[in-house]
């Protein structure tokens, strides 16, 4: 049985990692989350009090913090998931950004290479790429180009670990996943936003054209691929993981639209709620994930499809109304938007 630390545990991808590991592992968990506003306890029920779970609250940008964490729990291997993710929070304040998605991984990279952990993952986004034309895919080898404090802060990441396995000879793996839907999202994302917004009648925002377009990865199917590159992946390499599902913007708000429409009639069709707003700043165009390497090295490939995907994660919404009012309440303003 394994010990793996698992940074963000409490945060979207995190806590469904967790739910994840727990169900296919026999390993022990220590989650380390800051508890900001899209991390939160509740993410983590049923799975805090499992004697495999050890939960610590603590920044992992907090250099004694993170020593005593790794002295006291001496993880086999870190799954770095904790960072701030939303593009229009780094466009109004990027230094939250640079200082937990940059300098926390600086602090944990210190602190794994001191105490020797035989496997470092960093999980990453498919934003360091920039954008992409009508056609072409993200490959492993596509060149950076980060148009949004957000991406800059984990590209810059990204590069951090990959030179501390050239310089430090240090066991990394780097991950890039395109957009991940599905439970315990924070509603600030553009799938939970849609949904709960039309639950209560409230207008559906959508930037620019609606043609901005996204490859979209059930977050189970992501999680089994991150313990897959954990414990198959060759040390210094990266994986594109995607879900092979590109959409446009408005082919997802009309199929969350559609999907309510039978889960969660009313008068009229949830499109009506739709309005389109002013684009937001530096807004890449399209992404979209070549993921054979993966499916190639360690026979990955999603288990959802996006329809089956995308009703199932509303239907999940509307069973969570509570979880949603609880973990929205009081710290989020939802006329932001959230289209990633």
């Amino acid at each position: 049985m394994a010990t793996l630390l698992i940074t963000g545990g409490a945060g979207f991808i995190g806590s469904n990692l967790v739910h994840y590991a727990l169900a296919h592992t026999a390993d022990r968990l220590v989650i380390v989350d800051k508890l900001t506003y899209a991390g939160s306890l509740l993410n983590l029920e049923g799975a805090i009090g499992n004697p495999r779970v050890v939960f610590v609250q603590a920044d992992i940008a907090d250099e004694g913090e993170m020593a005593r964490v790794f002295a006291e729990h001496t993880p086999d291997a870190v799954l770095n998931l904790a960072a701030e993710t939303h593009v229009d929070r780094s466009i109004d304040s990027p230094r939250p950004f640079i200082e937990t998605n940059v300098v926390g991984t600086l602090v944990l990279l210190e602190a794994a290479r001191k105490f020797r952990t035989k496997r470092f993952l960093h999980v990453s986004t498919d934003e360091v790429y920039g954008t992409l034309g009508d056609d072409g895919l993200f490959t492993e080898e596509t060149p950076y180009a980060p148009n949004s404090p957000y991406a800059a802060s984990k590209a810059s990441a990204d590069h951090l670990v990959r030179a501390y396995f050239h310089t430090y000879q240090m066991p990394v793996v780097i991950t890039n996943c395109s957009n991940n839907y599905g439970p315990r999202q924070f509603p600030e994302k553009l799938i939970p936003l849609m949904v709960l917004n039309a639950l209560d009648g409230r207008p559906l925002p959508i930037y620019g054209d609606g043609g901005n377009v996204r490859d979209w990865l059930h977050v189970d199917d992501h999680c089994a691929g991150l313990l897959l590159v954990l414990a198959r992946g060759r040390v210094g390499e990266k994986y594109n993981i995607g879900g092979g599902s590109e959409r446009t913007n408005l082919q997802v708000v009309d199929g969350i639209c559609d999907v309510l429409d039978g889960l969660h009639p009313q008068a009229k069709s949830h499109k009506s709620l739709k309005t389109f707003v002013p684009d937001r700043p530096g807004h890449d165009r399209r992404y979209a994930i070549d993921a054979t390497k993966i499916r190639r090295e360690l026979g990955w490939s999603p288990r959802h499809t996006f329809e089956d995907g995308l009703r199932e994660t509303a239907r999940w919404y509307l069973d969570h109304r509570d979880w949603c009012e609880a973990v929205q309440k009081g710290r989020y303003d939802r006329n932001r938007l959230g289209l990633g």
